[in-house]
């Protein structure tokens, strides 16, 4: 047997007991912290248009801006869940709020590609906020309650729109002088100063009114001892459904404003505001998802989530024009056109945004059920992956589209990666309902009246 079919059941019930007091400022502080870290974290999807403009960068280049933030918001995300339980969220959210300050500044005074690729590589430690709040809200939370509340902390994620609604609006009305003799600066470089002055402020907040004492479910053990769990399959599949469904949406979210740029022509703010109709149902129905996989089993919310997204970038990766028949007489006919407007480009668009939304908090569910004194450990690095995929989508959309001339390549590599996690998870639960029923391997009615037998419970998780 491998390890998939043996060890896929819920560890037994331990880890935070019934809440206390203090959770809902924890969820409060940790989901505010988090929302601000997100939005500086992918403010490059709006700020990159002025900065191609100013820097005279390509496409290629500019990617890698958005991507080297993405990199660094993912690659401490294991060390950062750690820490986490080891030393308490109050603590480490306080020290990334404040830390992330500056390079933001950095960032509002480049001058030059070599040196915002520095500034945007460190300002993208932001990212790794993210697993300090799972690991906290999970300590202070109980288990018939983790779905809803990780999702409400993680609808955090509708940060990524933070900017797309005041970076255009910003940048028009701030006057390229900037203000106190160009100490503050202006146009695109007073977004990421706005943002450390809020950073500052926000780790004041969390330090001042976070609960004390803080519960730290790794207090007293040693490393070693909590990258065990790292060893099984699982947490790496649990890591490749996530690149599908927060990889890929951290992608979209800095690659969508330039799309729309370049394919359909509409202004800077326009676009903004239509990235922003994808990034509110993929962060905000998270706590929809949490509640869904509390009730119904993370598994199933998983299928319904790979499903949808299949169909929707199954119609959005199909190339934009019509297919020429040739007649019997010589005359040739047009047939099967096919170029969504923007309206139609768009609802499409929402429609992944809904399964990602959802499906994000899936994920998340399995996390605590399967490893409860461990979500530190284990969510960082199912996060760690999942963001490295938001690192790599968006050089790789980028050269699609140069290698195969069509914009819609980026939805073909979509297509790809969600097909491969929904086979992956099908397979392994398919191997499992073999090992937990092998004498129903070939049976597929039952009797009137005769119960099936009892399906294993990873099914139904």
């Amino acid at each position: 047997m491998t390890t998939l079919d043996v060890a896929d059941r819920p560890a037994p019930p331990e880890g935070p007991a019934a809440a206390g007091p203090g959770r809902a400022r924890v969820l409060t502080l940790s989901t505010a912290g988090f929302t601000l870290m997100f939005a500086v974290w992918l403010m490059f999807g709006i700020l990159g248009i002025p900065i191609r403009k100013e820097f005279g960068l390509t496409d290629v280049q500019l990617s890698w801006v958005t991507s080297v933030a993405i990199l660094n918001g993912s690659i401490w995300r294991l060390l950062t869940g750690i820490a986490a339980d080891r030393w308490g969220g109050r603590r480490v959210l306080t020290v990334m709020l404040a830390t992330t300050a500056v390079p933001c500044v950095l960032v509002a005074n480049a001058r030059s590609y070599g040196a915002l690729l520095v500034a945007a590589f460190l300002v993208g430690f932001a990212g790794n906020a993210f697993s300090v709040g799972i690991s906290w809200n999970s300590a202070w939370w109980p288990r018939e309650r983790q779905g809803l509340a990780l999702g409400v902390f993680g609808a955090g994620n509708v940060g990524a729109s933070v900017t797309k609604f005041i970076g255009p609006a910003l940048i028009a009305s701030v006057p390229a002088a900037g203000y106190a003799g160009g100490l503050v600066p202006g146009g695109w470089r007073f977004v990421p100063m706005l943002y450390a002055a809020l950073l500052l402020v926000a780790a004041a907040a969390t330090w001042r009114l976070a609960p004390r004492p803080d519960r730290r479910p790794g207090r007293g053990r040693g490393l070693r001892e909590q990258l065990v769990p790292l060893r099984s399959v699982r947490v790496w599949r649990f890591s490749l459904y996530y690149v599908v469904v927060f990889g890929a949406y951290v992608a979209l979210s800095a690659w969508l404003p330039k799309y729309y740029v370049d394919v359909y022509d509409v202004p800077l703010y326009e676009a903004a505001l239509l990235t922003a109709l994808f990034i509110f149902p993929a962060s905000l129905l998270r706590p929809v998802g949490g509640h869904l996989s509390d009730r119904f089993g993370a598994r199933r919310v998983m299928y319904a989530t790979f499903a949808v997204m299949l169909a929707a970038s199954g119609t959005l990766m199909m190339p934009y024009g019509h297919v020429t028949v040739v007649l019997a007489d010589g005359r040739q006919r047009d047939v099967l056109p096919w170029y969504p407007g923007v309206v139609g480009f768009t609802v499409l668009v929402v429609v992944l945004g809904v399964a990602m939304g959802v499906g994000k908090a899936a994920v998340y569910k399995h996390i605590p059920e399967y490893f409860p004194g461990d979500v530190g450990a284990v969510g960082g690095l199912v996060g760690m992956l999942g963001g490295l995929g938001g690192f790599f989508l968006p050089p790789v959309f980028a050269y699609a589209q140069r290698w195969s001339g069509a914009p819609q390549s980026t939805f073909g590599v979509l297509f790809l990666v969600t097909a491969a996690a929904a086979l992956w998870m099908h397979l392994t639960v398919h191997r499992m309902l073999h090992a937990g029923s092998p004498h129903l391997a070939d049976s597929f009615e039952h009797a009137a009246g005769t119960p099936a037998a009892a399906t294993p419970r990873e099914v139904l998780t």
